[in-house]
């Protein structure tokens, strides 16, 4: 299995198939949940399929179904931590003032290291337009913050 999710896959509220028991899927879904911290790549599909905890479906199911035999094949992949790497925190960041020549507006990139490993990175185009540098930088940093804690 390449990928947790097929791309083609769209899954609805309504859903194909019969009614399936909802403890059952949100167990699954609390397990995938539990995982993600030690793998990242399944993150957005699990998510996704958390969306339909209340009423789930069978092709709800075969979704779920399908992150667990991409696990099953890829059980190699994961974070990993060399032994004698610090547990020092660092984070850099980036933006561009005014960067889009459309609107105006600033992206900023925000990566986070524990030791010498990558732990978290964003890059975000921002929903106002900075009025300066400074204010550019503060906003960016602050959201850095936020990530590290």
């Amino acid at each position: 299995m390449a990928t947790p999710m097929a791309t083609n896959m769209k899954l609805t509220f309504e859903g194909e198939g019969e009614p399936f028991d909802s403890t059952k899927y949100r167990g699954m879904i609390g397990s995938l949940l539990y995982l993600t911290t030690g793998r990242p790549d399944i993150m957005f599909s699990v998510c996704v399929c958390a969306r339909f905890q209340e009423n789930p479906k069978t092709s709800h199911v075969e979704a779920v179904k399908r992150i667990f035999r991409y696990l099953k094949g890829t059980m190699h992949l994961g974070l990993w931590y060399p032994k004698f790497t610090g547990v020092d925190i660092m984070c850099f960041t980036d933006f561009d003032h005014g960067g889009s020549m459309i609107d105006r507006k600033s992206t900023s990139e925000v990566c986070t290291f524990m030791g010498l490993c990558l732990t978290s990175w964003f890059s975000k185009k921002k929903t106002f337009v900075a009025l300066s540098t400074t204010e550019a930088e503060y906003v960016v940093m602050g959201r850095a913050c936020v990530q590290v804690l």
